[in-house]
C-alpha cells in the first residue's frame, strides 16, 4: 500500500510549474505520514533535490578516470571506517565505491577550469556553482554523509545527488571552517533553552553544551548514530521539510534520554554515545517542535545551512579550517 501511494504520485504527469509544486507538497506529506519504501527512496531523493536531468554516466566515468584527487590520502583515512558495523551498509557499499565518490566530489568542486573538462563537467559544475561563492573540498565527515546516498542509490547517481546536496543545500556544513556546523551547535543550545528550559538549565549546571556531546550528530545530519536504517527515515522527512530539521531531532534525542541524564550521576557519558535512534519518535517530537520556537529562531534554523548572514548574527566565530575527531558510527 505504501508503494502504491507513492508511484501515484511520482508517475503523475504534471502540465504546469504549479501543478509540479503541487505535487512536491504531496509527496512531502506522503513521506511524513507513510515511511518510504526502500526501493523508490532514491528516486524521492532526487525529485527534491530537482535533480531530474543533468545526470550523466560519461561525466561520473571522466572525473573517476582522473584518479587520485589532492584530497585521496584523506579520503582514505576516513572511508575504511565508515559505518563498520552497519552489516547492511557493509553488505551494500564498499570503500572504493566511498573513494570514487568522494574524489569525484574533490575534482568537480574545483572552480578552476582545466583543457580536459569536457562540456558536461564544465555544465554541473555551472550548476553546482551558481550564486555561490564558497570554496568547496574534502572535509572529515564527507565519508559519513556519502554513505546514505550510496545505499539509497546507484553509485553514479549517489554521486550527483550527494554533490548538489552539498552545494545547493548545506554548503557551510563542508566549507572548511565548518561555519555551518559550528552555528547549528550554537542552535542545539538555543533550541532545547526555547523547548526544555530545564534540562537545558540542568545540563549547562554540569559545564554540558551541545558543543562538547553534539559535534558529530550536526556534522553528519544524525547519520552518526546507529542504526542506518533509521538514519535514512530520519532522513526521507529532512528532505522533503529541509535539512535545519536535525537540530531538532538532537534535541528530540535528547528528551528521549532526558530521564536517563538527569538521573545520572555521569550524563556525558549517555550524550557522548546516545540511544539507538528511534526515527518515528524523533521525528513527532520535532514536527512538533517547529510551532513552538520563536518565529525568529526558526528562521535562523532553516537558514544557518546556506546563509552566512545567521553565524554573523549569532557571534559565531570561526578562523582557519576546522578540525574533528574520527567519526564513522557510534558503535
Amino acid at each position: 500500500m505504501a508503494e502504491a501511494k507513492y508511484l501515484k504520485i511520482l508517475h503523475r504527469q504534471h502540465k504546469s510549474e504549479e501543478e509540479a509544486e503541487s505535487g512536491l507538497a504531496e509527496l512531502r506529506w506522503i513521506v511524513l505520514s507513510t515511511p518510504c519504501p526502500s526501493e523508490l527512496r532514491g528516486w524521492v531523493w532526487k525529485i527534491f533535490l530537482r535533480l531530474c536531468t543533468g545526470v550523466s554516466s560519461s561525466c561520473y566515468i571522466r572525473l573517476v578516470h582522473r584518479g587520485p584527487s589532492a584530497m585521496d590520502t584523506k579520503i582514505r583515512n576516513d572511508t575504511f571506517r565508515t559505518m563498520t558495523t552497519d552489516a547492511n551498509f557493509i553488505e551494500h557499499v564498499s570503500e572504493d565505491m566511498l573513494i570514487r565518490v568522494l574524489n569525484a566530489f574533490v575534482w568537480i568542486s574545483q572552480q578552476d577550469s582545466r583543457a580536459q573538462d569536457t562540456s558536461e563537467e564544465l555544465q554541473f559544475r555551472a550548476t553546482l556553482l551558481q550564486k555561490s561563492t564558497a570554496q568547496l573540498t574534502y572535509v572529515q565527515g564527507m565519508n559519513v554523509l556519502a554513505a546514505p546516498f550510496l545505499m539509497a542509490l546507484p553509485e553514479m547517481e549517489a554521486f550527483f545527488s550527494f554533490s548538489t546536496f552539498l552545494w545547493r543545500w548545506c554548503p557551510l556544513y563542508v566549507h572548511p571552517n565548518l561555519k555551518g556546523v559550528h552555528c547549528g551547535l550554537k542552535l542545539v543550545d538555543m533550541c532545547l533553552r526555547a523547548l526544555d528550559p530545564e534540562l537545558y538549565g540542568y545540563l549547562l549546571g554540569k559545564g554540558l553544551t551541545a558543543n562538547m556531546y553534539a559535534f558529530p550528530s550536526v556534522l553528519t545530519f544524525s547519520a552518526c548514530t546507529p542504526p542506518l536504517i533509521e538514519v535514512l527515515r530520519l532522513w526521507d522527512v529532512m528532505f522533503a521539510f529541509g535539512f535545519h530539521l536535525n537540530i531538532l531531532y538532537i534535541v528530540a534525542q535528547l528528551n528521549l534520554a532526558r530521564d536517563d541524564i538527569i538521573n545520572s550521576s555521569s550524563p556525558m557519558k549517555i550524550l557522548r554515545k546516545l540511544p539507538p535512534l528511534r526515527s518515528q519518535a524523533i521525528i513527532q517530537i520535532a514536527i512538533a517542535s517547529c510551532k513552538k520556537l520563536p518565529p525568529s529562531l526558526y528562521e535562523s534554523l532553516v537558514r544557518h545551512l546556506y546563509d552566512e548572514r545567521i553565524a554573523e548574527d549569532m557571534g559565531v566565530q570561526v578562523t582557519g579550517i576546522s578540525t574533528v575527531a574520527s567519526i564513522s558510527h557510534k558503535r
